[in-house]
């Protein structure tokens, strides 16, 4: 079983929260965030990231369905 998460870098404010969340999973790219790799693992601090982004920027989904909040 695996996630994949994504950013809207359009919507991101490169805020850098997420970065410091999950360094593993996030880092910043020309002032905006960008995931690792696209593909993770299950990962508590995934979803704890997309949660605390100000722009609501991140997605988090296993398959279809969306385990992060959505924006």
């Amino acid at each position: 079983m695996s996630w994949t998460t994504e950013v809207d870098r359009h919507q991101c404010m490169g805020s850098g929260i997420c970065v410091g969340i999950a360094p593993h999973l996030y880092r910043l790219k020309d002032y905006r965030a960008e995931p690792v790799r696209r593909e993770i693992d299950p990962d508590e601090s995934a979803l704890e990231a997309a949660e605390v982004c100000p722009a609501l920027a991140i997605l988090v989904r296993d398959g279809d369905r969306v385990v992060g909040p959505q924006p």
